[in-house]
């Protein structure tokens, strides 16, 4: 008896009653983050090729994984040094706790694009 594709692969069944089932895993659910969650959003609106080729070559998570920490570490450092070059530091916060959030608020949202626009929306 011939083998079928899927025993071709190195597939393998389980029987069940009268039924023979396929023994498939789900492959594990990788925590993204929002980095990588707008990343996916952008390639499945945008980039429906690449999105589609990562998506059917397994690394799509991986993908997502990566750009999520490179965009989280490029924010990080981005408001420390934004911080540091503008003056907005734990004494400002101490003496105007409110002019301190404004500062913090500005600079996060700039450095909010400046991911956006080097990492995710490329």
């Amino acid at each position: 008896m011939e083998k079928c594709t899927f025993e071709q692969m190195g597939g393998t069944y389980r029987q069940e009653g009268d039924y023979f089932l396929p023994n498939l895993a789900v492959p594990e659910s990788v925590p993204v983050g929002i980095w990588g969650q707008r990343r996916r959003w952008y390639l499945r609106e945008h980039r429906k090729t690449l999105y589609n080729a990562l998506l059917l070559s397994g690394k799509l998570s991986s993908h997502l994984v990566d750009i999520s920490q490179q965009a989280e570490d490029m924010f990080s450092q981005l408001v420390k040094q934004m911080a540091e070059r503008e003056g907005v530091t734990e004494q400002l916060k101490a003496d105007s706790q409110m002019e301190w959030v404004g500062h913090m608020n500005n600079i996060r949202g700039r450095a909010i694009e400046i991911v956006n626009d080097e990492l995710i929306l490329s």
